[in-house]
């Protein structure tokens, strides 16, 4: 685990992190690996959902449950600080801790922080500056803006599970919390654009992230050939809707994926693999390959039986015809080129466990994003922070301790 780099991107920064469960945390996460200091607050004795999101869980003193993997992948770089600002006092706590930050990232219901006077309105009051970043469902506005919403939810209301599945099977979701993950990125672009504007005219701003509208923009391809033919596109199953062969097949001993991309893609392939279906008017280009994707397939699912996945990677590498495995996660771990890129790193907790973390996949020549501090235990940076942003002194901790207000 490495120190703090003095020349990430991001140092000097402090976000005041309200978040919990993934989107606000992810968001939060990246903004750490990039240098900027985050102050998780979290709630005295429970602290995020995510800690007892298992399992797996790491192994706590005598087997006992420590915090869940869940949490562990999402909460790296911070600092946890205890206070419960569901209680006047911690609220004012929090309101103390807000001139010292230049971001704040919350994700409760639309309007949830207003009773705590930690909404956008209150909270720039105190720091006119200051970046706040709401992360929502449904956003801030519509008629669905007091509904809850969850990344599973969002993915069948956003189309994306209309989209993925077999054509005769069910929706499907991802396995990958994409709505979240997205937001969280998202969030994060709109924060530094909205940071280097505060920087150059002081003047804060409120983000508003939702969830459904991320969703609706990451249809992409998909959304914009709906907008221009309104015709909805159907599943597919594994197969592209626009490209062929573009899709799953199976092999001697499993599967492989081959993701030919043009006519030039698909003769090479042609030639590696002895046959001659690039001579088939029905097969030559690609919007017919389209149009007779059932007959290819079933060609293309009898030569692809002929040999082993390694073998077929090795041969169409070799003809740079885009093809690919399909990796269980102990494959993906292993793989010489995911080793290669550092992508996994170990990390050591202030109590000593220790633990394997994916990466930052962002690789910068100037200010590389950093692993300074592994997932905290809940509240361990409590006393430390509040002393040393707010000067509170041991006895005056102790009593908030007695309150449950920290």
């Amino acid at each position: 685990m490495s120190e703090t780099n003095p020349k990430a991107a991001l140092q000097g920064v402090r976000v005041l992190d309200l978040s919990r469960v993934l989107a606000g945390p992810w968001a939060t996460q990246i903004l750490g690996d990039f240098g900027a200091e985050i102050i998780k607050v979290e709630k005295p004795g429970a602290g995020d959902d995510t800690r007892s999101w298992g399992p797996p869980f790491l192994k706590g003193e005598g087997g006992a449950h420590g915090d869940a993997a869940y949490y562990l992948a999402a909460n790296r770089n911070k600092r946890s600080v205890t206070i419960d600002f569901a209680k006047p006092e911690g609220a004012a706590l929090v309101k103390r801790l807000i001139p010292h930050c230049q971001i704040l990232v919350e994700n409760f219901k639309t309007g949830g922080l207003k009773k705590y006077g930690l909404d956008y309105e209150s909270v720039r009051a105190l720091n006119p500056s200051i970046v706040y970043c709401s992360i929502t469902g449904f956003g801030q506005s519509g008629p669905y803006s007091k509904r809850p919403g969850y990344d599973y939810i969002i993915q069948g209301m956003g189309g994306l599970m209309s989209l993925t599945g077999e054509p005769m099977g069910e929706p499907m979701k991802s396995a990958v919390a994409v709505a979240d993950l997205f937001t969280g990125m998202y969030a994060v672009t709109g924060i530094l654009a909205a940071l280097r504007h505060a920087e150059r005219t002081g003047e804060g701003q409120h983000i508003d992230a939702a969830l459904l509208d991320t969703q609706v923009a990451m249809l992409a391809n998909l959304g914009a050939s709906y907008l221009v033919s309104h015709e909805k596109p159907t599943r597919l199953g594994n197969q592209h809707a626009a490209i062929a062969p573009y899709q799953v097949l199976p092999t001697s001993d499993g599967h492989i994926i081959l993701a030919i991309g043009n006519d030039g893609q698909f003769r090479d392939f042609c030639e590696a693999a002895g046959v001659r279906l690039c001579d088939d008017p029905k097969f030559a280009h690609n919007e017919a390959r389209v149009h007779n994707r059932v007959e290819l397939t079933a060609a293309l699912t009898t030569i692809m039986q002929r040999k082993s996945t390694a073998q077929w990677v090795a041969a169409l590498e070799t003809a740079q015809v885009p093809c690919g495995p399909i990796n269980t996660l102990d494959q993906v771990y292993a793989d010489p080129q995911v080793v290669a890129r550092h992508a996994v790193e170990s990390v050591t907790r202030s109590d000593g466990t220790e633990l394997k973390l994916a990466a930052n996949p962002l690789r910068m020549s100037a200010t590389p994003p950093t692993t300074h501090a592994a997932p905290p235990t809940l509240g361990e940076n409590t006393d430390a922070m509040l002393t040393e942003l707010l000067s509170l002194s041991e006895a005056e901790l102790a009593r908030l301790r007695e309150a449950n207000i920290i």
